[in-house]
Parts: C-alpha cells; structure tokens; sequence
C-alpha cells in the first residue's frame, strides 16, 4: 500500500484524527531534567555526542536545527498509521492540506505553522534570542514567538534555578549591551547583570515575542510556538558552562558574521526594556467563553495572535464534546479515557521509541464537529494540552482586544 493511500486510509477511519508517535530531541548544550517521562535509560540514547534527551516535540512538522549531527526527521512528529507503521506528519499535511490544518492556515501558509514542545533542563539556559521575521528571512527561516506554560503534573522538583531572566532593565545602554557581546569570548560576559530574574510558578506561563531575550529556568515548560528554530546565545557562561562562539552567530548572515551591530539590530530594544513587562507578557490561566458541563476548559498561552494553548479538564466520571474552530494538537498530562472512541492514557514511563496513546492531532473539520471525550475514571480528571496555530477564530473572540503582540508574515 502507498504512503498516500495509507495517510488517507488512516484519515478516514480515525474521523480526522491521527494518533502521534513521541519524537524526542537532545540539545549537546543541555543536561535533562528528567521530568517528561522518558526511561532513565534513555536520556542518551541518540549517544553522548548528542548531548541528553532534554526536549519532545509535539504536533510538529518542523525540523530540529542540531548541527551537523542532526537525525533524519529530527523533531518531526509521525502519525501512527493504520498499519502500525510511522509516517511523517509533514507527509500527511503536504497530502491533505486544508482537509487537515483546515483552509484559512493551509492558503496563508501552505504548512503546519506551529509546534509545542515539553523543555526540560537541568539547569538555566542562556540569555538568548529568537530572531524576528525580518531577521530570520536573512537565513532562509521563519520568527519564532513563542510561549511558555508550567505544567503542574511535570514540576515534582524544579531543577537547579527556577527563574527565568526577561529582557533589560529599564535605563539600560546599547553600548552596554554591546560590550557584552564584544565580550563573548572572555570568559562571562554577564550580561544577566542587565536583566531581572522573575520566580517561575507551576500553572502560570509568559508570552515571549521574538527580539526578547530571556533565559529559561529549570521548570519542566510547555512551549507552544510557531514553526521555526531560530536562536541566537547572547550569554557566554551559565550554570558554568561556557557556551560555545559559533552559537552567539546562529542563524546570522554568513556576510554578517563578526559584526556586533548586527547582533544589536536583532534585539527588539523597546520590547526588552519596557516597564510594564510582567502587565504585558505574565500570563495566569483564564477561563474559556466556551466551556461546556463536566469540563474545567482555560486558556493558557493567550497573549499573542501567531499561537495559542488550552489546558483541558474533563472531571472525574464525567463525558463532553469539546468542539474547537481550529485544528490542533494535544498532550494529556493525567488521567485516561477516550477521544471519538481512541484510547487516551497517560503513562508513567516511556522507552525510547516506545509508542503511547498521549498525544493526538485534531484536524480542523474534526474539531468543528466536536470530540466526544469520555474520563474512565471516576477518581482522577483527564487533563490535557491542546496547542493551535496562528489566529485561532476562538482565541481572537476572546482575547481580540488584548493582544499585545501581533505576529504577522
């Protein structure tokens, strides 16, 4: 049987759903946290060259930006056919389209344009930057604004430092900034001098716009974001690690490499110095407009138009059918059940390629249809995750006048 008849086959009989293999990603600069489920074992599976098992990639058609090293599909999600055997999931959205992602996504961005991601370090990550569109277009990418959510079920300890430094301080200088770079390779460049560390809280979470530095505690994060991997270290040492050169020039122009200006012209100067950061970018879950009976239904990642997140509770012995205007992928973090009649659990422990009945991705006609989800317990809730794309209908009804960062290609 072909791969499209397979896509299309599995499609079909699954109502507009597709079930999701797990797709793990190391990162060589990043010592696992240990809190996403994976075998103790496992955490270096992919060797030591690779650096730890840090990250699962979820609903995601883009490509993990590892180096020369980088696996084949690495951070692509893969549907679980009707066979059993896995199939890229940019597979099946180049076949289906607008069947899947439905058709205002599929015409504006002829992809899946967004992704979430469990991020779980041991320890603090560098002040760094995701680029803006303008500067992304300069390497052939896309901007990444992104978002980050503590799921409480995740956080059983919070690792080494459980802050997370946003922006500068008002009154900062570029030529501040900028010796800081210049600095790079001089041992720290503390460039965290000039920002401040904000506590992080299980079942809160930050909107983080591309040209903001920040620098990510040691929560177990979920991260819905748009499809890119763009960064930039603008840190040299952290958790004294040094962190190496050639990542303070990721994803610079091949011309511009060496030039500090360049660096400087990434960093959206009004977005990291303003004052009201924590009024504009902090973000504790608000109830959705429409929750239906037997559901606790929030919004989590709220803040910007390019991606948004639900966190979704279906009360002990209780049944609803959830209906969405957009597509989306979904993680459960407790409980089990069913959704359309799939089986949803939620396990303790995962091998390494091991596949699971976590995580889903619901097509667009689906979602408006509405999924029947039944919690089999009569103790424990289902909660789960639900991630979606650029200017969600629901989100934009809701939240319209209150975004604070538009996002548009």
């Amino acid at each position: 049987m072909s791969t499209t008849h397979l896509i299309r086959k599995t499609f079909e009989k699954n109502g507009g759903i597709f079930r999701l293999a797990p797709a793990w990603v190391p990162r060589s600069f990043c010592i696992p946290g240990r809190r996403i489920k994976l075998h103790p074992d496992d955490y270096y599976a992919l060797g030591s060259r690779r650096g730890g098992i840090d990250e699962r990639w979820l609903g995601s058609t883009t490509l993990a930006e590892n180096g020369p090293l980088t696996g084949k599909n690495e951070g692509i999600s893969h549907l679980v056919a009707d066979d059993g055997s896995l199939i890229p999931l940019t597979e099946a959205v180049e076949l289906l389209g607008a069947e899947l992602i439905g058709r205002r996504l599929w015409d504006k961005y002829r992809r899946w344009p967004v992704y979430s991601k469990f991020f779980d370090n041991l320890g603090p990550l560098p002040h760094h930057i995701h680029h803006r569109e303008t500067h992304a277009q300069n390497v052939g990418q896309h901007g990444k604004p992104e978002c980050y959510y503590f799921p409480p079920q995740l956080n059983n300890h919070g690792g080494r430092f459980p802050y997370t430094f946003f922006g500068l301080e008002p009154g900062t200088s570029r030529e501040e900034i900028r010796a800081c770079l210049v600095n790079f390779t001089r041992g720290d460049n503390k460039i965290t001098n000039y920002s401040k560390a904000y506590r992080l809280e299980p079942g809160t979470g930050w909107d983080v716009p591309p040209g903001l530095l920040h620098a990510p505690g040691s929560l177990c994060t979920y991260e819905p974001q748009f499809a890119s991997d763009v960064f930039a270290m603008y840190q040299s040492l952290v958790d004294d690690q040094i962190i190496p050169e050639e990542l303070l020039w990721k994803n610079t122009p091949e011309n511009r490499i060496g030039d500090f200006d360049y660096l400087m012209d990434v960093i959206d100067w009004e977005l990291n110095v303003d004052p009201e950061f924590v009024k504009n970018r902090f973000m504790r879950p608000v109830p959705s407009d429409d929750a239906v009976p037997g559901t606790d239904d929030k919004w989590i990642c709220y803040r910007s138009d390019a991606v948004s997140a639900k966190e979704l509770t279906i009360l002990p012995g209780r049944e609803a059918v959830i209906r969405d205007s957009a597509a989306y992928g979904l993680i459960m973090l407790q409980g089990h059940g069913t959704l359309n009649g799939h089986k949803l659990e939620t396990p303790s422990l995962i091998r390494f390629g091991q596949l699971t009945f976590d995580e889903y991705f619901v097509s667009e006609e689906a979602a408006r249809k509405g999924v029947r989800i039944v919690n089999g317990s009569t103790a424990d809730p289902i909660v789960m995750l639900k991630h979606f794309g650029p200017e969600n209908p629901d989100h934009i009804r809701q939240f319209g006048k209150e975004i604070k960062n538009r996002f548009c290609i």
